[in-house]
């Protein structure tokens, strides 16, 4: 009986926190929407509000909503292919920036633009690409693995392995065509620069199928981070199920890779967030893990544009743009080494 009483409240707290990641989310939209060189905020709010000039009309409807829509989607899809990776692998270091899917999302999409079958105008091609470099990444990790796949610590070193091997041939790749490849390089810092219409339309009907994919599999997910052996007790073939998750955390990764390029440490840190607050239900913790994401580079986003908008003014840095994932990397990068050491030593 307390069980069922308690199940109003913890409904209502679930949604006080969905309400406050909404708000969270409106928030980063705004700054986004606000941020950047080309025109004031006084400006934005006389074209919202049905006015301003043609020019400013097209910079904030086909310049920067589209750049805006794109980040948010990124984000969302690297926050939920973080927490299936986590829960499939059972390893909380399982981001897709460990585990070869982003790695080699990124040399699928610049090797296929050194071949001359993708490019940033042709952005179907480029999403085929980095999903074929992410599958082939995180087939190598299970290859290498072996009958070790449940295994965290072999995945976590391994994964690292990988990584780095694909890292490694794509800047070879770019050093091969240095002047063919000189753009891409976006793809390996990360950067909303020049997102329209063209990158949404593919983004959206791409990611939202396997957002859904892999909400539909959270609860066999959620079975999977309590082992194999209970998984298997409840009925669950656990292979199967973690493939299956896989997939969806390649598929979601190359989105997102495709259309912005490696943000370092959202699918690492994201997950581990809406686990906290959302709890291990994953059920509730993955859409959280995705608006949690979306707020995250989109917020990020506007950062960058803002950071970049006053060095212009300062000093007079002209066209310097910071990249959204140097920032979400160096941010990630502060943050995991506070975490790491605020964590007691178990040893000690």
């Amino acid at each position: 009986m307390k069980r069922v009483a308690d199940a109003p409240v913890r409904d209502r707290s679930v949604g006080r926190r969905y309400g406050v990641l909404g708000a969270l989310l409106l928030l980063a939209a705004c700054a986004g929407l606000l941020a950047g060189r080309a025109m004031s905020p006084e400006v934005v709010w006389d074209v919202l509000t049905g006015g301003g000039e043609p020019l400013d009309r097209h910079v904030l409807f086909e310049l920067r909503l589209p750049r805006l829509l794109v980040s948010l989607g990124a984000g969302a899809c690297l926050g939920a292919a973080g927490l299936v990776l986590q829960s499939a692998l059972r390893n909380p270091l399982a981001g897709p920036e460990v585990t070869g899917v982003t790695s080699g999302a990124v040399l699928g999409a610049v090797a296929a633009t050194g071949l001359g079958l993708a490019g940033w105008q042709s952005p179907f091609a480029v999403v085929v690409a980095s999903c074929v470099g992410g599958l082939a990444g995180a087939g190598l990790l299970w290859l290498l693995t072996g009958r070790g796949q449940g295994d965290p610590a072999r995945i976590a070193v391994h994964g690292v392995l990988v990584s780095a091997v694909l890292g490694g041939l794509t800047a070879m790749v770019l050093l091969v065509a240095p002047g063919e490849l000189g753009s891409v390089v976006q793809w390996l810092v990360g950067s909303t620069e020049g997102r329209v219409w063209a990158h949404w339309h593919l983004l959206w009907p791409w990611a939202l199928p396997w957002l859904v994919a892999a909400w539909l599999l959270s609860g066999p997910l959620t079975l999977l981070r309590c082992g194999d052996e209970l998984a298997a007790a409840a009925g669950l073939p656990a292979a199967r199920a973690r493939a299956l998750a896989l997939l969806c955390a390649v598929a979601l990764t190359a989105g997102a890779v495709a259309s912005v390029g490696a943000l370092g440490f959202v699918g690492l840190l994201v997950p581990h967030v809406a686990v906290a607050v959302f709890g291990a239900d994953l059920r509730v913790a993955l859409p959280g893990a995705a608006l949690l994401g979306a707020v995250v580079v989109g917020g990020a986003d506007a950062a960058a544009q803002a950071v970049s908008r006053l060095l212009a003014s300062v000093e007079d840095a002209g066209r310097f743009s910071l990249p959204v994932g140097a920032l979400t990397t160096c941010a990630g990068a502060v943050l995991l080494l506070i975490v790491v050491r605020c964590t007691p030593d178990e040893g000690a």
